[in-house]
């Protein structure tokens, strides 16, 4: 039974999402996201200025004028959600968690794909794939999706990404647009999950949002402070007023982004970082339009 609480937030995102969908993102999902091909529709009496490599030879040699095959794009995708529920997003400065932000894009994401009459699936993982919704349509589908995530009580705390991509690439057997929805704070060269992005990038249309909130990466000089990492449960002292530590924070950020930035580059991943707090409307209209533009 979920709590009034929990209920309210979803009946929020819902309003929410759906007025971005139809307002802001009408037209600008489907120009960024495009089937998977096209299929035969019908053939037709040649046109000036049609290209002559669509002449269907049989059909003009039996009515002895030239016919042209016509194609219509197949439209509908699948789209997949792969949710990291693992203890690090349950960290929140604003007045939101992180898993809270990933919802309400996810959700977003998924209006806009209802607009297209694309299946929506879930997955959500930590240390191992803890849930797996099949894609499906509708809109009381979405509800459930947001459900998910926002109510979901993970096992386990820490985060597998190579598990998770690996999954995506072997189960998730038709090719889809994948949403990798983590903050990625997993250690990519401890963890070694750069193959296992790769395949999936090479399976799926692979779309990376790294998630981040500001109190990760720039603490306020209160003192002695004790750090603990929700993850392992490890924690230390640290004096957060010393100019050494905030430097420290500071260069930490900008070495795990370019790290990551060349991560998805080399692997010809699709990335958006998005930080809880701040407008993620904006980021991924980018995103969808500089696609666009290479489609």
């Amino acid at each position: 039974m979920l709590s009034k609480e929990v209920l309210q937030k979803i009946r929020l995102i819902d309003i929410q999402s759906k007025y971005l969908a139809n307002e802001v993102f009408a037209g600008e999902y489907e120009s960024a996201f495009r089937g998977r091909g096209m299929e035969f529709e019908e053939v037709r009496e040649y046109q000036i200025g049609d290209d002559i490599r669509s002449i269907d030879w049989n059909v003009t040699a039996r009515m002895e004028k030239p016919f042209v095959k016509v194609f219509r794009e197949e439209r509908e995708l699948s789209v997949f959600f792969m949710v990291d529920a693992s203890a690090s997003q349950s960290f929140g400065s604003g007045g939101k968690q992180k898993r809270e932000v990933c919802a309400e894009i996810a959700a977003l994401l998924a209006y806009a794909a209802l607009r297209s009459n694309d299946k929506i699936g879930l997955m959500i993982f930590t240390e191992e794939v803890e849930k797996y919704i099949p894609p499906k349509k509708g809109s009381g589908h979405v509800w459930q999706v947001i459900k998910e995530i926002l109510s979901f009580e993970a096992k386990g705390k820490k985060t597998n990404l190579k598990g998770a991509l690996e999954f995506a690439a072997k189960v998730v057997s038709r090719r889809s647009v994948c949403f990798l929805l983590s903050d990625f704070l997993a250690d990519f060269l401890a963890q070694n999950y750069e193959q296992a992005l790769g395949i999936a990038s090479r399976k799926h249309d692979l779309i990376a949002l790294a998630m981040s909130d500001a109190l990760e990466e720039k603490i306020p000089p209160l003192g002695w402070m004790q750090f603990k990492d929700l993850e392992t449960d490890e924690s230390c002292w640290l004096d957060s007023r010393g100019q050494r530590f905030q430097e420290y924070l500071f260069q930490q950020k900008i070495k795990r982004q370019l790290a990551l930035k060349e991560l998805f580059r080399s692997q010809k991943v699709d990335a958006c970082f998005l930080e809880s707090g701040k407008d993620y409307a904006t980021p991924l209209l980018e995103l969808f339009r500089k696609r666009e533009k290479r489609l």
